[in-house]
């Protein structure tokens, strides 16, 4: 997980401050909070509305490269089915864990998330955890039906909803012709049968 290396606000609700940690290996702390989900996380189709809460529990632990944050997330996904198009809105719980380096220590990683000024912001974190678990193809229901790919109808609330027999486009010419024989026809039929 990438951290951006933009001014941490000590006040948001996704930063953290590990101060009390100091730097002394073992050293733990639980934290609890209801904090504003930030903008742009989720897909075009399905996502986290930015403004709601977010559940956060997790535990701060200082180890010899830095802090290690592991818990949990509560977010409250909302958007549409892919298949009926119907609004949808459930509860999702990730599970969250990082390693944010101390700013001396050298990362394997360039892009491993780092302390700034003692703070950590689990926002990235947060984002790249509930993107990367959502549904590819979210669903009102496992067995959605969808719509009538003629008129758009919702086959959920009308599953016998037809159109008739349906004509095959390439004999579509040929629906104007009827199945009795015209007089021409019959007295054909009728000299060959003698």
């Amino acid at each position: 997980m990438t951290m951006s290396h933009r001014h941490l606000n000590p006040r948001s609700g996704l930063v953290f401050d590990a101060h009390e940690l100091g730097r002394r290996a073992g050293a733990m702390k639980e934290i609890q909070r209801i904090a504003e989900a930030p903008d742009g996380v989720g897909t075009d189709v399905i996502g986290v509305p930015p403004g709601s809460p977010v559940d956060i529990e997790v535990r701060l632990e200082s180890v010899v490269e830095g802090v290690l944050v592991t818990g949990t997330a509560e977010v409250t996904l909302t958007g549409q089915c892919a298949r009926c198009l119907e609004p949808i809105s459930s509860s999702e719980e990730v599970d969250l864990q990082e390693l944010y380096l101390y700013p001396d220590k050298e990362p394997d990683d360039e892009e491993a998330s780092r302390l700034q000024d003692d703070l950590l912001d689990l926002e990235p974190l947060l984002r790249d955890t509930v993107v990367l678990d959502l549904p590819y193809t979210p669903l009102c229901r496992p067995d959605c039906a969808g719509l009538c790919p003629d008129c758009g109808a919702d086959l959920n609330a009308d599953p016998g909803h037809t159109h008739g027999d349906r004509i095959d486009p390439r004999w579509a010419g040929l629906s104007g012709w009827t199945a009795a024989p015209d007089d021409e026809d019959e007295a054909a039929m009728a000299r060959n049968k003698e």
